[in-house]
Formats: C-alpha cells, sequence, structure tokens
C-alpha cells in the first residue's frame, strides 16, 4: 500500500517528476502526459458517479473503472525494465475482458445508433462522455509513447476499450439511449 506522511516534497518545483523507478523525467514527458490524462479522465468519473447512485450496476463498473485507471496509471509510471526489482503492476488481459463483457450486457439493451450522438443528455451521461474523450487522448499519447518506447500493450488495449465502454455506458444512463442527443448533419446552415 501507499503511505504519503507529506503531500508536498518541492521535488517538482524545478519542472521534473518521480516515476515509480526513481527516474527523474521532465512534467512534460510523454509518459507523464499519458498517466495523467488517465488521471483527468478518472476525476471526470468521480463526477459522473454523482450521478449514478440510481443506477448501482454502472456506479459499481464505474468504481472499478476508477481503480483500474489507477493501475493503469501505475503502469504507465513504471518504465519497462529487464529484470525488475519488484513485479510492477500492470493491466492485464482480464481487465479487458471485464470492459468487454460489461459493454456487451448494456449494450444488449441498448437500439442501435441511426445517428452520432452529441455529449449530454443526463448529467450522469454529459460526465462519462466527458470521461470518454478524456481516455481517448490517454490512449493517443499511450500510442505516441509506444512508439517511441517500450510499454505495456494491454495499456493501449485498456484505454480503447474503455472509451467504447464509456460511450456504451453514457447511452445506457440516458435511458438506454431513449434519451440520447442525436446529431443532426447540417442544421444550423
Amino acid at each position: 500500500m501507499v503511505k504519503l506522511d507529506k503531500i508536498y516534497t518541492r521535488g517538482g518545483d524545478k519542472g521534473q517528476t518521480s516515476l515509480v523507478d526513481g527516474t527523474r523525467v521532465p512534467k512534460h514527458d510523454l509518459r507523464v502526459a499519458a498517466y495523467g490524462t488517465a488521471d483527468e479522465a478518472n476525476a471526470a468519473l468521480g463526477l459522473a458517479r454523482l450521478h449514478t447512485q440510481q443506477l448501482a450496476e454502472l456506479d459499481a463498473m464505474i468504481g472499478r473503472i476508477q481503480n483500474d485507471l489507477f493501475d493503469l496509471g501505475a503502469d504507465l509510471a513504471t518504465p519497462e525494465q529487464e529484470a525488475p526489482k519488484w513485479e510492477p503492476l500492470r493491466i492485464v488481459q482480464a481487465q479487458v475482458d471485464r470492459l468487454e463483457a460489461e459493454i456487451d450486457a448494456m449494450n444488449a439493451h441498448i437500439p442501435p445508433l441511426h445517428s452520432f450522438i452529441l455529449p449530454g443528455g443526463s448529467p450522469a451521461a454529459a460526465y462519462l462522455h466527458l470521461a470518454r474523450t478524456l481516455s481517448r487522448r490517454a490512449e493517443r499519447l499511450a500510442v505516441e509513447l509506444a512508439e517511441r518506447e517500450a510499454i505495456n500493450p494491454m495499456v493501449v488495449k485498456y484505454l480503447n476499450r474503455l472509451s467504447d465502454h464509456l460511450f456504451v455506458a453514457a447511452r445506457h444512463a440516458n435511458n438506454n439511449g431513449a434519451d440520447d442527443v442525436l446529431w443532426v448533419p447540417g442544421k444550423n446552415r
């Protein structure tokens, strides 16, 4: 477990931060941007949960995802290395599989789309769409990072599936799609 006695360390005052292995990197490092954006998605999910208490199953899913996003951040904050001193926390296939099963379960009750959806409808759906867009940005950053250095490929897979999950979850929160706000191409010309 993590123990935080002191919240500020002054270690980042010159624009650097430490990765899990102690490596110092600039705060604008791509790795830091990727896990920082995953943290932003997690914060948006916290806002969504303020509006999902009546949807207990969805609320529980989001709670699990929030925990997974901390795992994902720890994964990205721990560079790949041969023979590490301790087993690093990594995203695993079972976490991706759980997202897929939840997507399928929610989507079974939602009619197919005939238009793109504008973020909105209910407050829960709006925040889920915000988290979805943030998870897509985290995914883009993780893909870019993976082109430059080795990362756990499950991170990209998880983020890809997460954005799909949050899209379906937003539709679920919008009365299984009945309250979705549909895009009308050229409506305001």
